[in-house]
Parts: structure tokens; C-alpha cells; sequence
């Protein structure tokens, strides 16, 4: 039991080194694809999302989980899925989205953000360039499925989202939208 605990301990310290405390808070590329994200939103006579701390720190972390652990075209996993590399519960996101109870999860298992959290996740190739949040916003603005989120459209036409978290790591980027207010 010790091995297991100290094993556990290390595996945490690992993945979460490279973050320290306030590094959880959005930085200035983050509030700007946030502050274009409610500009597209407000262009739609949509309400704005207010930035969460909570759903921001999933978003950096999945970020980085999927830097530092995701390999395109290595199994049926898409990027929605998270790695066995940290202490969340690994889950491999699939496109039939069996695994989304899973991945809407995340919130709460990582930031006790008491709701379900819904993601739109972006990336570059190679993923070593930088993400910009107007190339990310554009790609989303794109996609049928990513638009729909974002402007609450399709099946998400009958969630209110009360928050919106924000991550940009390297060559992705991923946003977290939820239903409940974090203060």
C-alpha cells in the first residue's frame, strides 16, 4: 500500500510541476480568446460567459495532458480524451461519444466545480507552434459542432452556460463552458 501511495504521490507532483498556483489563473492569450469568444457570442445577441477559475485551471491542464501525452492516430481517442498520466480518471473520448460522461466530468474530479463541464478543444500541427485565439476561434467558428457550443445552438440551444474556462498551451487550446456560476 505504501509503494502505491508513494507511487501516486510521485505521478501527481509530475504532471502538475510545471504549474504552480497562479499559473491556474488565465493569462493575457487566454482572456483575449475569452474576450472573442463573448465578441463572436454578443455579435449573436448572446449573453457573455464570465471566465471561471475553477473550469480555467481544467482547461490548462488538459492542455498540457495532451502535449505532453496525446498521439494522434494511435488508437480511436480523440482529443476530448485524458491520459492515465495524472490523478484524474483516464478516459478515451471516442467519435461515437460513448466516453462523454467522462470527459463532462472532468470539473468536478479536477477543480470540485460542482456541474458538468463541456469542451471545444483546438490544435495545430506540428503541435510544437503556438495556438492563437483568433486561429483557434476561426477553426471552431468552422466546425458545425464546435460553432453549435459555442453559440448555444442544436442540441446546446437549451444550455444556459453561467461559465467559461480557458487554457492555451503550445499547440492547443481548449475551452470548458458549464452551467453553474463560479464565483
Amino acid at each position: 500500500m505504501k509503494i502505491s501511495i508513494a507511487y501516486y504521490l510521485i505521478f501527481s507532483i509530475t504532471i502538475f510541476a510545471s504549474f504552480q498556483a497562479d499559473e491556474y489563473k488565465a493569462l493575457n492569450n487566454e482572456i483575449e480568446l475569452c474576450r472573442i469568444i463573448n465578441a463572436y457570442r454578443k455579435s449573436l445577441n448572446l449573453p457573455e460567459i464570465p471566465l471561471s477559475n475553477k473550469l480555467t485551471k481544467v482547461a490548462k491542464i488538459h492542455c498540457k495532458d495532451l502535449y505532453d501525452n496525446f498521439v494522434r492516430g494511435s488508437s480511436d481517442c480523440n482529443e476530448h480524451s485524458w491520459s492515465d498520466k495524472g490523478i484524474w480518471t483516464p478516459v478515451c473520448y471516442t467519435p461515437d461519444h460513448k466516453q462523454a460522461l467522462g470527459m463532462w466530468n472532468k470539473p468536478k474530479e479536477i477543480a470540485n466545480y460542482l456541474s458538468n463541464g463541456y469542451e471545444i478543444e483546438h490544435n495545430h500541427s506540428p503541435k510544437d507552434d503556438l495556438c492563437n485565439p483568433m486561429c483557434a476561434l476561426n477553426g471552431w467558428k468552422n466546425s458545425a459542432g464546435h460553432n453549435s457550443v459555442i453559440t448555444n445552438q442544436g442540441k446546446w440551444k437549451a444550455i444556459n452556460f453561467k461559465a467559461m474556462g480557458v487554457g492555451i498551451y503550445k499547440g492547443y487550446a481548449c475551452v470548458w463552458f458549464g452551467e453553474l456560476e463560479d464565483k
